[in-house]
């Protein structure tokens, strides 16, 4: 009996350490200097309305499929305070691609801008603000 209990529980453990992932970050998913990020910036303010979860879910990976091989990451970030913790965020919501070459991308996003802008209306009643940056640093490697 003994050893059942045993041996289950090193297949657990097993299991267990085979699901395990490491906290540091992947090298690939870093901005590096040359490539071009692309912020679309909602801004906060009365009567806007923002569907958090609609975004992450479903409009994001939407536009990120169709910036294909070109698109290296995304990210989103959720507007919570202002400079100070009582201050409303001045965005409800930041979206980031992350793409190596800019023409391509604006060719994507210009062959289906008419399917990214009417899923606005499924999220947002926000008119975004875009910009495209070219990253010039790199990030910070410790000493």
């Amino acid at each position: 009996m003994t050893t059942k209990i045993t041996f289950s529980l090193l297949i657990l453990v097993f299991i267990g350490l085979i699901g395990c992932t490491t906290s540091q970050p992947n090298q690939s998913a870093l901005p590096t200097a040359g490539m071009f990020r692309v912020a679309i910036l909602y801004p906060n303010g009365e009567d806007k309305t923002f569907d958090m979860d609609y975004y992450e879910d479903k409009h994001m990976p939407m536009v990120a499929g169709l910036l294909g091989e070109n698109l290296k990451f995304y990210e989103i970030d959720k507007g919570i305070a202002g400079r100070t913790p009582n201050e409303e965020a001045p965005f409800a919501a930041i979206g980031y691609f992350y793409v190596t070459d800019i023409d391509e991308y604006n060719k994507a996003i210009g062959e289906n801008i008419n399917t990214i802008v009417s899923d606005f209306e499924n999220y947002t009643n926000i008119q975004p603000v875009v910009q495209i940056s070219e990253i010039n640093a790199r990030q910070f490697e410790g000493p």
